[in-house]
């Protein structure tokens, strides 16, 4: 019985065209969210670059002259 229900399972014919197509919308998550990760990675180096420079500003104004 159990042997019967598996294969009616997979023998619906638009099993593979549904699976491709949720593979192809996934596949393009992947690359948004990739694209995302990279734009926020950059955004974030420039933010620490900005903090260190305030950082070492700050530290100059405070030596004794």
């Amino acid at each position: 019985m159990a042997k019967a229900l598996i294969g009616y399972m997979h023998s619906d014919p638009r099993t593979p065209a549904r699976l491709a197509t949720e593979n192809a919308r996934l596949r393009a998550r992947v690359s948004e969210l990739e694209a995302l990760t990279l734009r926020l990675a950059q955004e974030n180096d420039a933010l620490a670059a900005g903090a260190a420079d305030q950082v070492l500003t700050v530290e100059n104004d405070l030596q004794p002259a």
